[in-house]
């Protein structure tokens, strides 16, 4: 199955997390089918915190991808901020 998922990167105590489309079997940080965002727990001030590309997570869910309740989250989120 096809999962979108974080990816974790950054430095110890300053994570740094992209939003990608993966196999549910590869692990976290393994090989991956495409990068659709990123999302930055830290930013601060002008720094853009998430990003998510709307027609390529349009197109993965329409041909079975699931997201990750994480992912999820931060969709709805990234909904918010656009209206």
């Amino acid at each position: 199955m096809v999962v979108i998922r974080l990816n974790r990167g950054g430095s110890k105590a300053r994570p740094f997390f992209n939003i990608v489309v993966a196999d549910k079997r590869v692990r976290r940080d393994g090989r991956f089918l495409e990068r659709i965002g990123f999302y930055n727990p830290t930013a601060k001030g002008g720094e853009e915190g998430l990003r998510i590309a709307q027609d390529r997570l349009t197109y993965w869910k329409s041909v079975g991808a699931q997201a990750s309740p994480t992912v999820e989250r931060l969709i709805r989120q990234a909904g918010k901020a656009a209206a």
